[in-house]
């Protein structure tokens, strides 16, 4: 099973960009779409954005839609959330996630099911 680490959370302001990053290991990384969630205090895990195993399709929650970007670097085994104009309301916990199928599109989330632990994200004021 693919084992998933991110980093680059911290504390940011509102407005500010934010880049996350998730490194795989264990697993043949290119042959599986990936996807970003969050939790936030109190709610449910959402999902934010997801691309396809050939970094062919990206899906986004509407949300975040033109403010997020998720890219996928092969070469790396990292999958990346650029995060631009943060408001407090996206205060959260940021997970990255694989899909339990190769060649999958990344675009629904009941079919990933290996998470990384999580990066804290806050936005202030």
């Amino acid at each position: 099973q693919m084992q998933l680490i991110e980093s680059g959370g911290g504390l940011v302001q509102a407005g500010g960009p934010l880049r996350l990053s998730c490194t795989a290991s264990r697993g043949s990384f290119s042959r599986y779409a990936m996807g970003w969630f969050r939790q936030g205090p109190g709610t449910e895990r959402e999902f934010l954005a997801g691309i396809s195993w050939n970094r062919m399709k990206t899906t986004y929650r509407d949300s975040v839609k033109g403010r997020f970007t998720i890219s996928k670097d092969n070469a790396n085994n990292t999958v990346t959330l650029q995060m631009n104009g943060l408001s407090p309301e996206d205060t959260a916990v940021y997970s990255c996630a694989a899909e339990r199928h190769p060649y999958g599109l990344g675009s629904d989330p009941r079919f990933f099911t290996s998470w990384g632990q999580g990066t804290q994200v806050t936005v202030s004021l």
